[in-house]
């Protein structure tokens, strides 16, 4: 396999943890190259004891840049990622930080898949029945019916690739019958009822992405992403109540304590966003991952080791296949 290009001068707290997980990625035999300022990134390497590969980009995007700042700065460290994957020298990309400058750079650089209209961001979001797909995460805030049907088509090869032999597909809505919803969701239903390749399950309401009704879950990217930060801080603000419940009170709550310590960190390891690693962004021609700009080396290391996953199981092709279904 081509190696990962990361792109390490992406996020709140790069080049460090970048090139932290990128190292513990190359220790676990996953081959990455690092993407960015070679002398900037030498002395990381320095300092962190370690050596890979590097690819000079003198310019990189930051979190106060427009993401329209990639067609100014051509020799970015994202655009020098994307154009690695396009001459076939690496197989993904993976960035962590800015969500628009990422899109906007696949889209210059690689383009769409032919017969995507939009690119969907897929976020993975834990379940009782382990993980569940949700398209959009926000790179598409105003979305058009035959758009959802795209995105739960590549949701779909997403899932797939991930092991998934026949996932189901739910839409989001404020209702389980067929009429209810908004006027997306109410002309999106006999879309997909009538789409090939997908398994439809019918509408699916808020609580069941984390029942795990269905596998996949289509809606807007203004609602998945409301849906995103509304999970992220509940889950942070439920731990920080335990933490309280559990810290104060009697000796015999704090032996209690003691006695769940194992089992709470099981629980947040499974509801932790670095598990996650990064949202693939889907319909591009070419895997590109896109993660937290606060992520650390953990949260870089699952980015990478989910793109190698995805890469050989034939994503692009995949999503190629399931898109080309549409056009019959």
């Amino acid at each position: 396999m081509k190696p990962i290009a990361i792109d390490a001068m992406g996020g709140d707290h790069a080049p460090k943890v970048t090139v932290e997980g990128a190292l513990l990625a190359h220790k676990q035999g996953i081959p990455v190259v690092l993407v960015g300022p070679t002398a900037v990134l030498k002395q990381e390497l320095q300092q962190q004891g370690g050596d890979l590969p590097i690819v000079e980009a003198p310019e990189y995007i930051t979190m106060q840049d427009h993401a329209t700042d990639v067609r100014k700065k051509r020799r970015a460290s994202i655009n020098v990622c994307m154009a690695l994957v396009k001459q076939g020298e690496a197989s993904a990309v993976v960035a962590m930080g800015h969500t628009g400058a990422t899109l906007a750079s696949a889209l210059f650089n690689l383009g769409r898949i032919q017969g995507v209209d939009r690119p969907t961001l897929l976020i993975e979001l834990p379940s009782e029945r382990g993980r569940t797909y949700l398209a959009d995460g926000g790179a598409n805030v105003d979305c058009k019916p035959e758009w959802l049907v795209q995105f739960a088509v590549m949701a779909t090869a997403y899932a797939q690739a991930q092991g998934v032999a026949d996932p189901s597909v739910g839409l989001l809505s404020i209702g389980e019958e067929e009429h209810k919803g908004n006027e997306l969701t109410l002309q999106t239903f006999p879309m997909l009822k009538a789409t090939p390749g997908i398994h439809f399950f019918g509408n699916v309401e808020g609580r069941d992405i984390f029942k795990g009704t269905t596998d996949i879950v289509v809606t807007d990217g203004y609602t998945g992403n409301v849906v995103l930060k509304l999970s992220e801080g509940e889950a942070r603000t439920l731990f920080k109540w335990v933490r309280e419940a559990l810290s104060g009170g009697s000796w015999l709550t704090k032996i209690g304590a003691l006695l769940v310590r194992g089992a709470l960190q099981g629980l947040r390891a499974k509801m932790d966003p670095a598990e996650y690693g990064a949202m693939p962004l889907l319909g591009v021609e070419g895997p590109v991952f896109i993660g937290h700009g606060s992520a650390d080396g953990r949260a870089v290391l699952s980015a990478i080791r989910k793109a190698k996953g995805v890469v050989e199981a034939g994503l692009v092709e995949r999503v190629r296949a399931g898109i080309s279904l549409l056009a019959r």
